[in-house]
């Protein structure tokens, strides 16, 4: 993920709001429709957001469209025909590299992830 997006993803959260993970999304299925616009997902220790661009630019989020409570799951992810995962009614399509990402931030909710060796890095 280049840093001029990552950057750009944390200056549309909160002051304080760390990303936890950032999930590029190849595309989003609304219904019948896919959109190409940029999108990103982004689970940070308050909530998740989902942040779109714009058809017309195609340097990043430009806005904060959707949030769910951090207690929502994002999994699981379906593998036919490519990743895909379900928030709020809506399909993400996502590259294979991120699926681990989805599997991790749910894995957050149960308490299974190992904490941190190097909490100070």
């Amino acid at each position: 993920m280049p840093a001029s997006i990552r950057r750009r993803c944390q200056d549309l959260l909160g002051a304080g709001e760390r990303i936890d993970y950032l999930i590029p999304i190849v595309a989003v299925w609304l219904g019948p429709v896919m959109s190409g616009i940029d999108c990103y997902v982004a689970i940070t220790s308050r909530r998740i957001v989902v942040l779109t661009g714009s058809l017309v630019r195609r340097s990043g989020p430009t806005e904060l469209s959707l949030q769910y409570p951090r207690a929502t799951r994002i999994g699981p992810v379906e593998f036919a025909p490519t990743p895909t995962f379900r928030l709020g009614g809506r399909s993400y399509e996502i590259d294979d590299e991120y699926v681990a990402a989805v599997h991790a931030a749910d894995a957050e909710l149960d308490g299974l992830l190992p904490e941190d060796p190097f909490p100070d890095a």
